[in-house]
């Protein structure tokens, strides 16, 4: 392996960020999905695919959110709950959204 490949396998474990793919990589918690794969060019959110969750929910809400601002995603998912998680796939990816902001 050489020694840019070991920079990026390891800056992507730190930042949860695919280098190669430039795709953002959040790991859910407390849902079906395990994970949310998304991509935001200029503010918009471009590109968005749920790992595991509901497929018919998860491929909905990307296709919904894609295209959006990302403020007003953030704005329309947060807060939504799935019977008692205490959250749910859309509210996951509002939370994903708010942790990208916070780091760029």
């Amino acid at each position: 392996m050489c020694y840019n490949s070991v920079m990026i396998e390891l800056l992507s474990f730190i930042y949860d960020y695919d280098y190669e793919e430039k795709l953002m990589v959040y790991k859910t918690k407390g849902t079906c999905s395990s994970a949310i794969e998304f991509e935001i060019e200029d503010g918009i959110l471009t590109d968005i695919k749920f790992i595991g969750g509901c497929q018919g929910n998860t491929t909905g809400v990307a296709a919904l959110a894609k295209g959006l601002p990302v403020q007003e995603v953030i704005d329309k998912l947060s807060g939504i709950q799935c019977g008692f998680r205490g959250t749910s796939c859309p509210d996951q990816l509002s939370r994903a959204l708010k942790q990208y902001e916070e780091n760029h």
